[in-house]
């Protein structure tokens, strides 16, 4: 479920139900029955995306408007399935399954994610299923009503795209949020049902202990038009993970562009990271080194329509760069010239078909550059500023002094 209040305040509910199955085995005939051969799985693009497999089609069908799929694959052999109608984009595919595989890459090191398989494994024998929708979400959808966890094609946000740029709250991104829904429930388990179904009954009781604390002390959902929701919320037993929720949309930089003094609708008290440890100290602790990243590990696949310079550094002036700066590797697509301002974060860069250029911090004598195999890498020399850059297919690299050719090098 997600709360959004723009002019009036609507509440929108999502249920996530999980499916079960069933083996049965034949024991008349004294000859055993050979194994029907396996269906092969159908052919995937050049982005990991096929036609809906023969298994599931029964279900998520093409007169539902399902036509495309693909999956994260769990150390158990199992598999974290993502369904997509017809018009949701590629990239958004391909966005919702980085950010899924975000969510359990293993962040080592930490108190309960430095291995994340028996979350993944979890979520695979909870049968989670992303549905990725048409439309937005406006109850005339068919196929919310499946089993899975719904996301809408008018909430998915990709970086590059206008949405994404302008940080559109009209298209506003609840892709985390969405996708965090589907980890937390199948995966990392809530508390208070009939039964645990998830792998991390202490870090859950740490989320549920920061969000009591957060809704007694008025730090999330305090103002009185959300006490309805609030009740909702109660009865249905997801409290846990809409605060949960709230609180990785600010630690992300969701909603540093928002323009409210607070974030997630105006409904959470922190808006940012900056912010988040004075806020809300609790919810600043479940975000310290237990279980998410603090950068964004997938590899953005910038949108083939962006021009001009991506900024991966924070710009106040810059609206996406709230968000932005939490990336730390990504593609360039299509083919309009567009540049990359690096950060700090040790950044993996790939060009497109038109030409680039990254940008850094100092001047060229501040930073040690090398070319390999027609990579070139980028090392600052001073600590704590651009850290080291490998780019590929990129043409030019702008120091504060010099432009370069990377054929020249």
């Amino acid at each position: 479920m997600r709360f959004k209040n723009l002019i009036t305040c609507t509440i929108l509910a999502s249920t996530l139900m999980a499916c079960g199955g069933s083996s049965t085995k034949s024991t008349t005939s004294p000859v055993p029955t050979p194994a029907p051969a396996p269906t092969p799985s159908p052919a995937s693009n050049d982005l990991g995306i096929s036609e809906v497999p023969a298994e599931l089609k029964a279900t998520y069908s093409s007169a539902l408007k399902f036509d495309r799929y693909t999956k994260v694959a769990t150390p158990n052999g199992g598999a974290i399935h993502i369904v997509a109608q017809d018009g949701i984009l590629e990239s958004q595919i391909v966005r919702s399954r980085n950010i899924l595989q975000h969510y359990l890459t293993d962040y080592p090191g930490s108190m309960y994610g430095a291995d994340k398989s028996a979350v993944a494994n979890k979520m695979a024998e909870n049968n989670a299923v992303l549905l990725l929708l048409n439309g937005v979400d406006d109850g005339t959808n068919a196929a919310a009503e499946l089993d899975g966890q719904p996301l809408y094609y008018g909430e998915m946000q990709v970086e590059g795209h206008s949405w994404y740029v302008n940080q559109n709250y009209e298209h506003r991104d609840a892709s985390y949020e969405e996708i965090l829904h589907m980890v937390h429930d199948y995966g990392i388990g809530v508390d208070q049902g009939p039964s645990f179904i998830g792998a991390l009954p202490e870090y859950q009781a740490e989320i549920r202990a920061a969000q009591i604390t957060a809704l007694s002390g008025k730090l999330w959902a305090w103002p009185a038009e959300q006490a309805s929701w609030i009740a909702e919320l109660t009865a249905e037993n997801s409290l846990s993970q809409e605060y949960l929720a709230s609180v990785i949309d600010t630690y992300y930089g969701l909603w540093g562009a928002y323009d409210s003094p607070y974030g997630m609708w105006g409904m959470y008290i922190a808006k940012g990271r900056t912010d988040l440890a004075t806020k809300d100290p609790e919810g600043a602790a479940i975000m310290d080194n237990k279980f998410f990243h603090p950068y964004l590990t997938y590899n953005a696949r910038i949108d083939e329509s962006f021009t001009g310079d991506f900024s991966l550094v924070f710009n106040d002036e810059v609206k996406y760069s709230h968000h932005s700066q939490y990336l730390k590797d990504i593609t360039l697509t299509g083919a309009n010239d567009s540049n990359v301002i690096v950060n700090q974060r040790d950044n993996d860069i790939t060009g497109n078909a038109g030409a680039n250029l990254v940008t850094f911090s100092g001047s060229s004598a501040e930073y040690k550059i090398t070319k390999e195999n027609d990579v070139v890498t980028v090392q600052d020399l001073q600590d704590n500023r651009d850290g080291t850059n490998t780019l590929t297919a990129i043409e030019k690299i702008a120091f504060t002094d010099v432009t370069l050719e990377t054929a020249n090098l």
